[in-house]
């Protein structure tokens, strides 16, 4: 339940509000207004009993740069592939570091991504695409983990923002003369499978996969 005291002081009137609910820490705020006052107090209360208000209370107490340490010192040495990622985390530690959790919107990540689209790296060359993506997926990662993990956020705001789209990879067909070579190989291989498998393939366009068990 929430109560609310009045208090008169030489600053003039304040209202102390208290919310203590059954099991949650008792939650305090002082206001000007009784409206004001009122009004934390019903948020504040609705918000602890549908499991929003501590999130929400998280999302201020923390900035991005203390979200991207604690990531690095614990989440990092867990992945067998982190190659790149620390630096690509502190970049984005360097944009918007000092902002509070609750202060890092969907905007503030999309003019970082169009830095990253516009910039050049070390070598004085633009970020591939694919490079900007990779910055991309380090932070979002980061994020999934505050929200699920730690519950310092309610949803990350990498979701609403979009990846740089990727150029199509190259599509190439083998000519007459290196099928030839292909197949030749493939003849002289130890293994009987392999001709057959790749003139299967070739054939049919199947995949390694579904050659390899249509020879069973």
């Amino acid at each position: 339940m929430a109560s609310i005291r009045k208090r008169e002081g030489k600053s003039g009137i304040s209202y102390r509000v208290d919310v203590r609910l059954r099991g949650f820490p008792n939650q305090t705020a002082t206001f000007q207004r009784l409206t004001d006052a009122r009004k934390w107090a019903q948020h504040t209360e609705s918000s602890i009993r549908e499991g929003r208000y501590f999130k929400t209370a998280n999302s201020r107490k923390h900035t991005l740069g203390e979200l991207i340490e604690r990531y690095i010192s614990d989440e990092l040495p867990k992945k067998s592939k982190n190659i790149n990622q620390e630096s690509q985390l502190r970049w984005w530690a360097s944009e918007l570091g000092p902002y509070t959790l609750a202060d890092i919107t969907p905007d503030k990540i999309s003019d970082c991504r169009d830095k990253l689209v516009t910039g050049k790296n070390s070598l004085d060359r633009k970020f591939a695409p694919a490079t900007v993506v990779r910055y991309m997926a380090a932070m979002s990662h980061a994020f999934t983990i505050a929200v699920s993990e730690w519950q310092w956020l309610e949803d990350s705001p990498m979701r609403k923002v979009r990846k740089p789209s990727l150029p199509r990879g190259r599509v190439r067909f083998l000519d007459d003369e290196e099928r030839a070579r292909l197949l030749q190989t493939c003849k002289e291989s130890r293994n009987e499978y392999l001709y057959l498998v790749v003139v299967l393939a070739l054939s049919t366009g199947m995949r390694k996969a579904e050659a390899i068990a249509a020879m069973r």
